[in-house]
Parts: structure tokens; C-alpha cells; sequence
């Protein structure tokens, strides 16, 4: 809807400008807006104030002259404030998108925004060290929805998890299973990966290596997939590329284009060309490789098989790195590097204290311990609310409550009744075959139906944006708009059957939506509660 009002604007202008109305001038760009105020109309545009000063005229002039033209195709179009135009739809337009929903069930609303555009989205990657804890989660949480809502908008994604399983920490893991001087790993799980691997020899590396395997198996996996319920394309390895050649074919690639240079016995990238602060070594003066050489030969390998958008989502500990990284990316040809998406800390409360309760893996909270004592929905749903960039305090006495308090279950519990609604329409025989949505003229159910017209340009914006932290509000919106319209309108009715049946075509079309919503968080939208 949002580009055919778009469109209309721009045609409107084109014909004032050829009636000499509007002076001759390079047309600007056309936005248009959903309203956050209701009573502004579905939608707005500011095109009368951008383009007044071109064509020498007062906005509300240029505004009152679009009004004129534009008039015949919605129900109101409105001149407000120093020259806003506030578009107001047509009863028809509010019927036709039930009908749409309806129609297209959980499919509604998808897109060709993205136009197949191959996406590598990499989050989590954890060092093999240990069980996930909360920052895990945080990034986890965000990548998979991310992902689910650049799938729905049009983009081919790919869910890559890249080990760090050949650097040092490897090293150090097989230190602290030995238990030797130099172990700096604790917790419950390393006695365990003790006992699993049984004899040990005296070497750090080896143990390392045979750890960092059974912490990706038993500990690591377990908890995404069964857990946190994520699903990963690709679990890529650091060790498996540099025994690959994909380092050295990377370093020898970087020297064809001129980038690289010796100095002081080490080789070094030129990383500086790209907008890094300093440039950066790829093999020390001793001969051995930098985890940076490592990184090269992984970026390598993603742009190889043909990526056109890379999204790396880490802690926002981790900013510091994101400069070489896309020195890279750029340095291998790709001009616009990857989208980076830092996660800030995440804090666990109770009763205004913070909360520490694990022993398995040392003095951290890890994401298993979370998610047996809340549950999945509740941990993802929670995580989601917040942007990366903001410090997070999760609330674990608000997350323990099983009551509307709680943000998770006061929207699943709008959806359960709306299910609920529904059963007992074919209870009493309502008939979705003919329905009259005409009859759809409350504010209530309005402000239902406006969530629907503007849902598709509300996903595509957030995956714009990458910006899944947006869907837990527009759930709770959806809630809070249901919950309010319940409240006031008498949705089935034996003695107005007519309207019953538009009513319960309407609460239907709203569940569908609040449905998608809740699988593109990624949690469930239960029937019964």
C-alpha cells in the first residue's frame, strides 16, 4: 500500500509540473509513513515541506494542490500542520486486507524486498571452551530471528557458526583439563570433559583439540539446537581451513593485489588502506600465523561462494575488531564490507540484585541454567525486547511469573483466546464462506486491521534495519489492540449473526498475523493456555 501511495504522489507531481503548475525541477524523493498517532490517518508524507523551496511555493500550497488531485482514491486526504498530508484509506481497503490475510494465511505479508539477495549471517561462535552463558544467548537469539525475518522479506540466508578451535584458547583449555600451572578455565564441566577423555597426555594442544571437539558436541550443540532452538547451515571451522590451504590461499591472494609487506621479520596486511586504524600482522617474526591470518582465509571462503551481504553479529566487546575485519572484505573487492551488529551485556536480576547461580561453568550464568528455569519462549522472547546497542538487565522475577504480567504469556494468551474464539464460532455455526466485512466499522477494529495493512512494510523496514527487536513490541501492540477491542465489542453474537461472521473473520485474520509474528521471534503461539 505504502509504495502505491508513493507512487501515486510521484505521477501527481509529474502531471502539475507538465500543466505548469509546479515549475520544472528534479523531482526529490518521496517518503510516506505510517503514523504513530491513529487519528493522523494510515499513513503520512512530507513531500509538501522537501520540495516548496524548488517550486517557490508556501508547503501547504504544494500540499493543498496533491490534496486536490489525490482526493478521489482514499477517503480523506488531509492537509495538517505546516504542510503534512495525511492519507485516510477507504472502507474497501480495510475488507480487502482480512480477505488477503485470510486468503494467504501465514504467507501474508511475504515479500520480494530482498530479491534473493545470499545473505551469510555468522552469530554466535563461541570459543569451545565452555557451556554458553547469557551473551551468548543475546547474540543467539537475535541472529536466528534476524534470519527468519530476512527469509520472509526475500533474502536467501545462511546460518553459518564459525569454531575457533585452532588459536590459543585451545591451548588453554587443554590446560585447565590437565590441571597444570597454566589452566585458567573452571567449573563443574571441565571435571566432566576430564572424565570423558579418560588418559590424557602430558600436551596442551592435543588435550586442547580433543576438549574443544567434546564441548561443540556435548555442550555447545545440545544447547542451540535443543535449547535455543536454532538451526545452523554451516558449522565451519577455523582448524579445518588453515590444514585446508584456505589461510595460505588467502595471504597469497592478499600479495598478488599488492597488500601485503614485510617489516621486522613479520608479514603484515596494509589494512590501513581500508579505513584501519594500524595495519596488521599475518605471520609473526617466528613463522607462525595470527588468528588475523585465520580471519582472512574465513572471509575468503565466504565471499567464494558467492555472499552478497555478510552479517556478523558479536559482543560489543569485540568493536575493536570490526575495522580489519571489513579491511578485509574490502581489500578482497567487496566495497560496502559487512554489517556489523554489536551486542551490549547482558545482566541477570532478581529482586534488584544480581544474579550468579552456576557452578557448571565457573562464576557465569550459562544459557541451559536459564532456560530450564524459564523456559525457551520466555528467555528468547525477553532477550529480543531490547536493540544490541542498549545494556540489558534480564528480570528473572518478572521472567518466573506465569501470569499477564509477564510480556510472553500476556500475548500468547491473546492469541489462545483468539483461538478460542474461534472454536466456538463453529460451534454455533458461523459461516466463513460469505462474509460481509463492510461491517467492519468500530475504531477498535480499524486499529486491528490498520496492523495489517501496514505489517508487510513494517517486516521489510525491520529487516532493513536488521531489526528484529521490533517484533516483541508489534506482538505486544497486537495484544494490547486485541485484549482492548474484546473488551469492547461483542464478537459473536447469535441474535447479529452478519456481524458475527465479520467479527469472527476479523479475530481470525488477527490471529493469522500475531501467529507469524510470534514464529519470526521464534517462539511458540499456543491454542489453548
Amino acid at each position: 500500500m505504502k509504495q502505491s501511495i508513493v507512487s501515486k504522489i510521484e505521477e501527481v507531481l509529474k502531471s502539475l509540473q507538465a500543466e505548469g503548475i509546479l515549475p520544472a525541477f528534479a523531482l526529490p524523493e518521496v517518503h510516506v509513513e505510517v503514523p504513530k498517532d491513529e487519528q493522523f490517518g494510515e499513513y503520512t508524507s512530507n513531500i509538501a515541506l522537501v520540495m516548496s523551496k524548488a517550486a517557490g511555493k508556501n508547503p501547504r500550497e504544494v500540499a493543498t494542490f496533491l490534496q486536490e488531485k489525490l482526493g478521489d482514491d482514499f477517503a480523506k486526504v488531509e492537509v495538517a500542520g505546516p504542510g503534512h498530508l495525511n492519507f485516510f484509506l477507504k472502507e474497501s481497503d480495510f475488507a480487502h486486507v482480512v480477505t488477503e490475510v485470510l486468503e494467504k494465511q501465514e504467507h501474508f505479508a511475504d515479500s520480494t524486498f530482498g530479491q534473493g539477495v545470499k545473505v551469510n549471517n555468522e552469530f554466535i561462535s563461541a570459543n569451545p571452551t565452555g557451556p554458553l552463558h547469557l551473551g551468548n544467548g543475546r547474540g543467539g537469539f537475535y541472529g536466528d530471528s534476524l534470519s527468519r525475518l530476512l527469509r520472509k522479506t526475500g533474502f536467501e540466508v545462511t546460518n553459518e557458526y564459525y569454531i575457533n578451535d585452532a588459536g590459543e584458547q585451545v591451548t588453554k583449555l587443554g590446560h585447565s583439563v590437565l590441571q597444570d600451572e597454566e589452566a585458567v578455565y573452571g567449573g563443574e564441566y571441565i571435571e566432566e570433559l576430564r572424565a570423558k577423555l579418560g588418559e590424557l597426555e602430558n600436551d596442551a594442544w592435543e588435550v586442547g583439540k580433543r576438549a574443544a571437539e567434546l564441548v561443540v558436541s556435548d555442550y555447545i550443540k545440545p544447547t542451540i539446537e535443543s535449547g535455543m532452538q536454532i538451526s545452523f547451515d554451516k558449522w565451519t571451522s577455523e582448524r579445518a581451513l588453515v590444514e585446508g590451504g584456505m589461510v595460505e590461499r588467502a595471504i597469497e591472494k592478499l600479495k598478488e593485489q599488492g597488500r601485503v609487506f614485510e617489516n621486522e621479520g613479520a608479514t603484515w596486511l596494509r589494512t590501513t588502506d581500508f579505513g584501519d586504524d594500524k595495519d596488521r600482522v599475518l605471520i609473526k617474526a617466528d613463522g607462525t600465523k595470527t588468528y588475523f591470518a585465520s580471519e582472512c582465509g574465513y572471509i575468503l571462503s565466504k565471499l567464494e561462494q558467492g555472499y552478497e551481504m555478510i552479517i556478523e553479529i558479536w559482543g560489543a566487546d569485540h568493536h575493536g575488531y570490526t575495522n580489519r575485519f571489513n579491511a578485509v572484505v574490502k581489500a578482497f573487492g567487496k566495497e560496502e564490507g559487512a554489517t556489523f551488529l554489536l551486542m551490549q551485556l547482558v545482566k541477570l536480576v532478581k529482586n534488584g540484585e544480581e544474579v550468579r547461580m552456576s557452578k557448571r561453568a565457573g562464576n557465569v550464568v550459562t544459557m541451559d541454567e536459564l532456560i530450564e528455569l524459564v523456559g525457551h519462549d520466555v528467555t528468547r522472547f525477553f532477550f529480543l525486547q531490547y536493540s544490541p546497542d542498549t545494556h540489558m538487565t534480564f528480570d528473572l522475577g518478572l521472567a518466573e511469573e506465569r501470569s499477564q504480567k509477564n510480556p510472553v504469556f500476556y500475548v500468547q494468551y491473546a492469541h489462545a483466546r483468539m483461538a478460542s474464539i474461534l472454536e466456538k464460532g463453529q460451534e454455533v455455526g458461523m459461516d466463513m464462506a460469505d462474509v460481509n466485512l463492510s461491517l467492519l466499522v468500530h475504531g477498535k477494529e480499524k486499529s486491528l486491521m490498520r496492523e495489517m495493512l501496514t505489517f508487510q512494510e513494517f517486516l521489510e523496514s525491520a529487516a532493513r534495519d536488521s531489526a528484529p527487536h521490533r517484533l516483541p513490541q508489534l506482538a505486544i501492540r497486537l495484544a494490547d489492540k486485541f485484549h482492548s477491542y474484546y473488551a469492547e465489542c461483542q464478537v459473536i453474537d447469535i441474535e447479529n449473526k452478519e456481524l458475527s461472521q465479520a467479527r469472527v473473520a476479523l479475530v481470525s485474520a488477527t490471529k493469522i498475523v500475531l501467529g507469524e509474528t510470534l514464529r519470526l521471534i521464534g517462539v511458540s503461539a499456543p491454542e489453548k493456555m
